[in-house]
C-alpha cells in the first residue's frame, strides 16, 4: 500500500515538473519572461525581493559596496515609501530597481487589480528617483498567461529565477546551506534569489558576504539583471 501511495505521489511530482517545464519554455519564447539568460561570460545576477528594509536593506548594500558588486532589487512600493532614503543609496550606488507590486499581493488572475498594483509602485518609485523602473517579478514567482500578458502590456519585462538559484533564505535555513546552494551549482547567467525584508535577514546577509568573496575569487562578475540582458543582447548581435 505504501509503495503505491508513493508511486502516485513521484507520479504526481514529476508530470507537475515536466508540466512546469514545458510552460516555462513556452514563456520564454515568448521574449516576455526571463528565468536566467545564456550566456558565455562569467557574470550572474544577485536580486533581492521585498525590500526595503531599514535594518537589513543598510547591511546589503554595505556587503555589496565591500565587494563592488551590483543588485537589482525587486522593491515592495508600501516600503518604498516609508524608506525613500534607502530607495535612493540604491539608486547612486549603481543598482537596479524594479517593480514587486505595491502591497506584496500574489494576483494571478484579475488584470486590472495586478496593472494596479504595478502603476502605483512604478509611480512611487518614479517619485523617488526620478525615472520608472522597466523589470517586474510577480510575488512568490507566480507566473501564467494574466500575470506575463498584464506586464508586458504595460512595458515590463518579468524577471523570475534561475530554479536551482532560489536561496529559500526566508526560510533561516542556515548561512551554510544558503552559501552552498549558491556555490555548488552557480553558472553563467544565473539570476539569484535573496530577500533584504520580511523577516530577519540576518543568515542573508552573512552568506552574501561568504557567496560574493567565492564567486569573485573564481572571476565571477555581479551585474544587475538589465546590464546583463543588455551585454547578452549585444553580443548575439555581433
Amino acid at each position: 500500500m505504501r509503495s503505491c501511495l508513493l508511486m502516485i505521489v513521484l507520479f504526481l511530482f514529476f508530470n507537475h515538473i515536466h508540466a512546469q517545464a514545458t510552460e516555462r519554455f513556452e514563456f520564454e519564447k515568448s521574449g516576455k519572461v526571463t528565468w536566467e539568460v545564456k550566456t558565455d561570460e562569467k557574470m550572474v545576477s544577485i536580486t533581492f525581493d521585498d525590500g526595503p528594509s531599514p535594518v537589513y536593506t543598510p547591511q546589503i548594500l554595505d556587503i555589496l559596496a565591500k565587494h563592488k558588486a551590483k543588485a537589482t532589487f525587486f522593491v515592495v512600493g508600501k516600503h518604498a515609501i516609508k524608506h525613500p532614503e534607502i530607495i535612493r543609496r540604491e539608486v547612486l550606488e549603481g543598482h537596479e530597481i524594479a517593480n514587486h507590486t505595491f502591497n506584496h499581493s500574489s494576483i494571478v488572475r484579475d488584470s486590472k487589480k495586478l496593472e494596479n498594483e504595478i502603476d502605483i509602485t512604478t509611480d512611487t518609485l518614479k517619485e523617488i528617483t526620478g525615472f520608472s523602473p522597466s523589470l517586474f517579478r510577480p510575488v512568490g514567482g507566480s507566473y501564467n498567461n494574466v500575470i506575463i500578458n498584464t506586464a508586458a502590456e504595460n512595458g515590463y519585462h518579468v524577471v523570475l529565477w534561475s530554479w536551482h538559484q532560489d536561496t529559500k533564505d526566508w526560510k533561516n535555513p542556515g548561512v551554510n546551506r544558503i552559501t552552498n546552494r549558491v556555490i555548488s551549482g552557480v553558472k553563467p547567467g544565473n539570476i539569484i534569489l535573496f530577500h533584504d525584508s520580511g523577516g530577519n535577514r540576518t543568515q542573508t546577509i552573512q552568506a552574501l558576504d561568504h557567496i560574493l568573496t567565492v564567486l569573485k575569487k573564481e572571476g565571477y562578475e555581479f551585474v544587475t539583471v538589465s546590464e546583463m540582458l543588455f551585454r547578452t543582447q549585444l553580443k548575439q548581435s555581433n
